[in-house]
């Protein structure tokens, strides 16, 4: 597990789960490396400082796509996020993609998340899909970082829609629900964490952090985001950042579309490294 900083930090999860067709949904711990995630893949930010000029924070703007932006390089992230305020709210609505897996081991999130873009903490929820060989493997989770991801045991399939968020509750106590509307389950998760800044809101698609860096990018071909709001009105009012994964050649990994209407964007996968 990535661990790039040391911060206080006192972690208590409330979860419950409830199904909106027959059934309940039960939560269940991270598996054992060896059952499921044997690189145990995390999710803070790490910038490309190739891209970007040292300047204590990751909003150093540049020309990228043909145009001028207010955008960051970044070797894991991609997506928009608000940042230079406090945040108190962030949600977004996504679809489920389809994994294109051949050989080797791929890894792919798509969350939403309160701070991590320019703080050490990150309050987060999200779907997945990794690679192994050519099998894909659908799941959903919720990580409080630096704790160790939780992952929810309820099946994920690509299509599902996914409706995510993240919000601050007071008293360092944050709540995190993730629905699929498609399968018709949701669990809402109630977690404290000390010392968290509340300085970025996001709706992000990740290459997952090890201890050995950043993993290989999963093909996930193409997802889109919509209705993503920061504190209750769309992204779009917030100015927000976009963010470019790229390889350490500076190559884009995947290519991500201009903010539309109602904070909606999609992202394309262009290469795994």
């Amino acid at each position: 597990m990535l661990r790039r900083w040391s911060v206080p930090i006192a972690v208590v999860a409330l979860v419950t789960g409830s199904m909106f067709a027959a059934g309940s949904a039960a939560a269940a711990a991270h598996p054992s490396p060896a059952a499921a995630h044997p690189i145990r893949p995390a999710h803070p930010i790490r910038p490309a400082a190739h891209l970007i000029k040292p300047s204590g924070n990751h909003t150093v703007p540049f020309t990228a796509h043909g145009g001028t932006r207010n955008a960051v390089g970044s070797t894991n992230w991609s997506g928009y996020a608000a940042n230079g305020g406090t945040y108190t709210s962030v949600s977004a609505n996504w679809t489920e993609p389809t994994g294109h897996c051949s050989s080797g081991r791929q890894y792919s999130s798509f969350w939403v998340g309160l701070d991590g873009y320019s703080s050490s903490t990150v309050e987060q929820t999200g779907s997945e899909v990794d690679c192994s060989g050519s099998t894909p493997r659908y799941y959903s989770w919720y990580e409080m970082y630096p704790a160790f991801p939780v992952n929810f045991s309820n099946t994920v399939r690509p299509g599902d829609h996914f409706t995510g968020s993240v919000s601050f509750s007071g008293t360092s106590t944050f709540t995190l629900k993730l629905s699929d509307t498609t399968q018709g389950w949701s669990h809402t998760v109630t977690a404290t964490l000390a010392g968290a800044a509340r300085s970025s809101a996001e709706a992000i698609v990740e290459a997952p952090s090890s201890t050995s860096g950043v993993l290989p990018l999963a093909n996930f071909g193409t997802v889109n985001f919509s209705s993503t709001s920061v504190n209750g009105s769309a992204i779009n009012n917030f100015n927000p950042t976009e963010i470019i994964m790229v390889d350490s050649a500076g190559r884009d990994k995947d290519s991500v579309s201009g903010l539309g209407s109602g904070g909606s964007f999609s992202a394309t996968w262009l290469r795994s490294n």
